[in-house]
């Protein structure tokens, strides 16, 4: 499962909203920057150019822009390309419009609370107990803080604090920017998905894999920052096949592939088809990852007989 929680950050918009929440229950003190254990590989370019891809008929075309849901701010990636091709579009289309945070909020509740009336570290072997109150201590957190939470929504509350601890800011991601753009033009802007449909893909996993999740993310803290430079650099850098191997290693198990990845971009292939049957423009942006490797959009469209270019800049 290594780097399974960087596939996800690259996969889900609703990730840095999520931690968004658990603050509102936690608030650790400042922690300190850790040496991560990472290589960081690819090297971060002071101008971002992201891959960008269109495809066209006689009356529709469907820009597809891959996008990272958390950024550190000030990166410039809006521009040249993928500004004129946002700015020839009539309508946005993102995974997800996100609620307002009190709706986020409850739905949180109703989805990532522990109702079994066990609590979370009481699911744990012994040793991974011990290993996770240890990570908690290191991220100054009061060690039953997450007792009362899903071990999926535990995971995704650890993974981000080293993030935004090593300067990546919540709502700072691709989406925040392309959705600000399209109100201020009064765009249509369209969620492919709902916020309960992105937290179900979790919640309704089997309990043993969401405490896997959380075991790997208490044994893989000190590289979420390193492995997530490298992700954004090769994102920045439109390094499409190192983003696809990402997904692939960091996605091994099957469930969790076909849950996050191929399924969702079998049925927005089935979208995109429906919608080449109606003139206009449309920018459409989705997590990077989902427009890698071999289960991209990409070529879920070729198999239904589209020809989707890579845009050269």
């Amino acid at each position: 499962m290594k780097r399974t929680w960087l596939s996800v950050l690259a996969l889900l918009p609703f990730m840095a909203g999520m931690s968004a929440c658990a603050a509102q229950t936690v608030s650790p003190e400042p922690i300190k920057a850790v040496e991560n254990s990472v290589p960081s590989i690819a090297t971060l370019p002071d101008d971002a150019d992201p891959a960008l891809w269109v495809l066209k008929d006689e009356d529709t075309t469907i820009y597809m822009f891959g996008t990272v849901h958390i950024l550190k701010p000030g990166l410039t990636w809006f521009d040249e390309a993928v500004k004129e091709a946002f700015d020839e579009s009539d309508e946005l289309v993102i995974e997800m419009i996100s609620p307002d945070p009190a709706e986020m909020i409850r739905i949180v509740n109703e989805m990532a609370i522990n109702t079994t009336g066990k609590s979370l570290r009481d699911k744990l072997s012994a040793e991974d107990r011990t290993k996770f109150e240890a990570a908690m201590t290191s991220l100054n957190l009061p060690v039953a803080s997450f007792d009362p939470l899903d071990p999926w929504f535990a995971s995704v509350s650890m993974s981000m604090i080293p993030l935004t601890q090593n300067g990546y800011e919540i709502g700072s991601g691709v989406e925040k920017d392309l959705k600000a753009a399209a109100d201020l033009r009064k765009m249509t802007v369209i969620g492919l998905e709902t916020p309960e449909q992105q937290l179900g893909f979790f919640d309704n996993l089997p309990e043993e894999v969401q405490i896997s999740f959380l075991n790997f993310t208490v044994e893989t803290l000190d590289e979420m920052t390193d492995g997530m430079e490298n992700m954004v650099a090769h994102w920045a850098n439109a390094n499409v096949d190192a983003l696809g191997e990402l997904m692939n290693a960091g996605l091994e198990d099957k469930i969790l592939y076909d849950t996050l990845l191929a399924n969702r971009n079998a049925n927005w292939a089935e979208w995109v088809d429906d919608r080449m049957n109606k003139p206009g423009t449309l920018f459409l942006a989705v997590g990077a990852g989902h427009l890698a490797g071999e289960s991209s959009l990409q070529k879920m469209l070729k198999a239904r007989g589209f020809e989707v270019k890579r845009l050269k800049y």
